[in-house]
């Protein structure tokens, strides 16, 4: 598979991510509705958590078989361990500090402090990040840096041609994205103004767009430490998400709807991940 056609997959893979986010232009949904997205967008995050920990902690498993097995030393356990912590502390702390600075800031209330009432901000602008457009754009960062790591996987398994593991990578991931726009979108669908289709393409191109830039990093070459960076700084982003998609669901009541919602979204990301597992990755 030549270098363009790979680049082009991979940024069909990552974009069909937009396919889900209409959703968001929603007009004052009914209250259900609203935290049916919110708790089937938890459900999508719960499941990338896994998903994300699982493929960062690989390198970390093989170099502890291998200092068992005595075919390597501590460095390697060592090294990726540190990484693995660090992308994790960074994803999730530095938001804390990152929402900090924010709340600092005149006229702005931080998505940390956020209730379902505050997600009405009738006088914002189309680009005003309001607390309900703050916590999609950190969505759709955390969802990027996973994807970022897909793209790795699409990209190297083309350079070495593997061409039928490729596709289906390709395949699977671009049905996974699929179900990733429900997730950045749920937040908005509670504000009384509609976001602009352009904000839409921005929080898609955000979080679909490195699939793109992994494939074409992972075509060159692949790294296993860049990987496990990526994919933890993920993992602790989507985590701190999952606190105040939480935190809000708490104030909308409704507990049933709230689990059939967060069940419905870990099906979804279990069965289209199932496409991917098929290929063996």
């Amino acid at each position: 598979m030549s270098e363009a056609r790979t680049l082009v997959l991979g940024a069909i893979a990552g974009m069909t991510i937009l396919l889900g986010l209409p959703m968001g232009r929603l007009r004052k949904p009914m209250p259900a509705v609203r935290q049916f997205l919110n708790a089937v967008a938890i459900g999508i995050l719960v499941f990338l958590v896994w998903d994300v920990f699982t493929h960062a902690y690989e390198p970390i498993d093989t170099a502890l078989s291998n200092l068992h097995a005595h075919k390597g030393g501590m460095g390697p356990v060592l090294g990726y361990g540190a990484l693995f912590f660090l992308g994790t502390g960074v994803g999730l702390v530095g938001l804390v500090y990152y929402e900090r600075f924010l709340a600092r800031r005149p006229a702005r209330v931080g998505a940390g402090a956020m209730a379902a009432g505050q997600l009405e901000a009738s006088s914002a602008s189309s680009w005003a990040l309001t607390p309900a457009r703050r916590l999609a754009l950190l969505i759709a960062v955390g969802i990027g840096l996973h994807n970022f790591g897909e793209g790795l996987a699409i990209g190297g398994s083309a350079a070495r041609g593997e061409i039928s593991l490729a596709t289906l990578l390709i395949i699977g991931f671009g049905l996974h994205n699929a179900t990733e726009g429900f997730g950045i979108v749920a937040p908005l669908a509670a504000e009384a103004e509609r976001p602009t289709w352009l904000f839409l393409l921005a929080m898609g191109i955000i979080g679909g767009g490195p699939t793109f830039v992994g494939t074409m990093v992972g075509h060159q070459f692949t790294s296993d430490a860049v990987s496990v960076l990526f994919l933890t700084l993920a993992a602790g982003s989507i985590i701190y998400v999952v606190i105040q998609l939480l935190g809000v669901a708490q104030k909308m009541g409704r507990r049933e709807l709230l689990i059939w919602g967060i069940f419905l979204g870990l099906v979804a990301g279990f069965v289209t991940d199932m496409i991917v597992s098929a290929a063996g990755a």
